[in-house]
């Protein structure tokens, strides 16, 4: 009872993250019951409603991401003392961020059923373009099936949100090392870089005769028809950006605090440092998610085919909303974390205009060094498909 008055009293911008977890939810669910359909209008083609059914790894993968950023931002999440005192622990705390993570999902999850059951023309009226030609519509789906498989996105969600806010012991040997600490290169940065690398290899090999006459670029559906060597080496280069984005935003802090900097690029430089394992892998989920825009955009113009129908557009629209989404939900989260430090700022004489260009400044150091390495990324990926 006292999870659910703390939700329902929550404040109007708490409640329009978890509406934004809410419609991704809804936008993975309908992506799955789309190759449910598929697979009862086309049983003949069972190889292709799998590879559909696998493609919706990365929409789900996006809002499992977007649920934990929000949970993370939640205000109950950062009171753990006043929630113990109101009977809410650090177990109890976890417990209800993902039920409450769970709840969102399923109101998304419902909505997409309706709208699902429209189309295919089960709720009055015929069935629209989309239902009769790729939702099934005319063909009996599987209820239990379906739902089941509903079942995943509330439980992918709910599973990562306690995993992130599960209660951790204090590293002892963090405190212990000082304030320096958190002034070393992270370690991620050098394995990110090199399974970029290993994973654009990959995909540059089994690329090879990819774009010639009867290859992948002539046929409809190449995004999903793509070759395996293809798709692991794209997924191996995304997990290497991941992985390396908290070593690229340490960097973008070391660049700024070369030579002799001023109070502005000391200050910038610092707090990107101290930022990094918190703002890193938003960024690097950001930077791969949209370095894959960009080639499919290359690759989409480069051929005389229009494979881009709506549920592509549904699922790019799922990815690229909660990855923006969780970025932003990682800044706020710095924000807050940083308040007692802009406080003191404050009050030893620091202007707001200061603070102001100190965040610009931040701002534009990642974009400089983020903003190119995705286009190469996204020019590498693409070379063997236009070859």
């Amino acid at each position: 009872m006292l999870a659910l008055r703390l939700a329902r009293s929550s404040h109007p911008l708490v409640q329009l993250r978890r509406l934004f977890v809410a419609a991704a939810a809804g936008g993975t669910g309908f992506l799955l019951l789309s190759t449910v359909g598929h697979a009862a209008g086309h049983p003949t083609t069972a190889a292709d409603s799998l590879v559909r059914l696998l493609w919706c790894a990365a929409p789900l993968a996006a809002t499992a991401q977007l649920a934990v950023s929000v949970a993370r931002t939640d205000p109950a999440a950062r009171l753990p003392r006043g929630m113990a005192a109101a009977g809410l622990g650090p177990v109890r705390l976890t417990l209800f961020a993902a039920s409450t993570t769970a709840v969102s999902c399923v109101l998304g999850i419902v909505l997409a059923l309706l709208v699902f059951l429209r189309l295919r023309g089960k709720l009055g009226g015929s069935a629209a373009g989309i239902g009769a030609d790729l939702l099934g519509a005319g063909h009996p789906v599987p209820l239990i099936g379906a739902l089941l498989l509903l079942s995943v996105v509330p439980l992918t969600a709910a599973a990562a949100t306690a995993v992130s806010l599960r209660p951790r012991r204090p590293r002892r040997q963090a405190v212990a090392a000082g304030p320096r600490a958190g002034t070393a290169a992270p370690s991620g940065l050098p394995w990110g870089i090199a399974l970029t690398a290993a994973g654009l290899a990959i995909e540059a090999y089994a690329g090879r005769g990819v774009g010639a006459p009867g290859g992948l670029l002539s046929l409809p559906g190449r995004l999903i028809g793509s070759p395996p060597g293809v798709l692991a080496g794209w997924a191996l280069s995304t997990f290497g950006l991941v992985l390396a984005g908290p070593g690229l935003v340490h960097v973008c802090g070391l660049l700024l605090c070369t030579g002799r900097p001023g109070a502005l690029r000391l200050l910038s430089g610092r707090m990107l440092q101290e930022e990094s394992h918190r703002v890193g892998r938003p960024l690097g989920v950001l930077c791969a998610v949209a370095s894959a825009v960009c080639a499919a955009v290359q690759v989409h113009q480069s051929s005389d085919s229009r494979p881009f129908g709506p549920l592509t557009a549904i699922g790019t629209a799922v990815v690229l909303g909660c990855v923006t989404a969780s970025a932003l939900a990682a800044a706020l989260e710095s924000r807050s974390a940083r308040a007692h430090t802009m406080s003191a700022l404050r009050r030893l004489g620091a202007s707001a205009s200061a603070l102001h260009r100190a965040a610009a400044l931040r701002a534009l150091a990642l974009v400089l060094v983020l903003g190119p390495l995705t286009w190469a990324v996204a020019e590498l990926a693409t070379m063997p498909l236009l070859a």
